[in-house]
């Protein structure tokens, strides 16, 4: 079994975020970065499955030189190979058109990522993914099993949970739950240096989207403290001022 999995490089959710030329840029300067968590889960469970010689696992990664030290991370996790497409990945529509345009001839069985990447929030490149390779997608999936050449996936719906049975190749993006996140060992680390990461060119993209700018979040509001005998203070602010009533 060939899987390829899809990791992205991600700000700490503890790391003050600010920006730069009148809000149009991320500034990175003194960002610490971090291995997607979401695809943490999702490489986990592809070693898993190709545990005992039962297959291998590649990684993908749209970014530049400095991204680096987080591939080498996902290799020390258990990751066989790795390839670094040298871009800056803009948006979602051109970092799955450079994972497609790089998987469509390596025969992968399935290809994992990450429900979503943690600054953006998309959940779009999975889709597209499975769009651009004409292979099906299977979007925030729970579990995840192989059978030969038949996958069984299992999501959470409204009111319950769906069971797919999905022929491979197939592209699907992991959540919680479907395997715990590994955390490399010192063989595992001293591994990593080498083992084989290619650096590819990036292939030309239209783009679809233009980052006009950037905002935070507006600060909270303070709090007002009320007595508990004073109901009707309360009705009134929650309509004159939160407006939920």
């Amino acid at each position: 079994m060939k899987i390829l999995v899809c990791i992205s490089n991600v700000p700490d959710t503890t790391t003050k975020i600010t920006f730069t030329d009148n809000n149009t840029q991320f500034n990175a300067a003194g960002v610490q970065f971090i291995l997607n968590p979401y695809d943490e889960i999702a490489l986990a469970r592809a070693i898993e499955l190709t545990e005992g010689g039962k297959g291998t696992v590649s990684l993908i990664h749209i970014g530049e030189l400095s991204t680096e030290p987080t591939i080498r991370k996902a290799l020390a996790i258990g990751a066989d190979d790795a390839v670094r497409v040298n871009a800056q990945p803009k948006d979602a529509w051109f970092v799955a058109n450079q994972i497609a345009a790089y998987a469509k001839d390596k025969s992968f069985d399935l290809i994992l990522t990450g429900r979503e990447s943690i600054d953006y929030n998309g959940s779009q490149v999975t889709a597209m993914i499975g769009e651009l390779l004409d292979i099906p997608s299977v979007s925030i999936i729970k579990k995840l099993d192989v059978d030969g050449s038949n996958a069984t996936l299992e999501r959470e719906i409204e009111g319950g949970k769906e069971i797919l049975s999905v022929p491979t190749p197939l592209v699907a993006s992991c959540a919680e739950g479907v395997a715990e996140p590994k955390i490399p060992n010192m063989r595992g680390i001293m591994s990593a240096r080498t083992k084989p990461l290619q650096v590819i060119e990036p292939t030309a993209v239209d783009a679809l989207t233009v980052v006009k700018n950037y905002e935070t979040p507006a600060p909270r509001g303070a709090v007002k403290m009320l007595q508990d005998t004073d109901a009707e203070k309360l009705v009134e602010l929650l309509h004159s001022e939160a407006r939920v009533i």
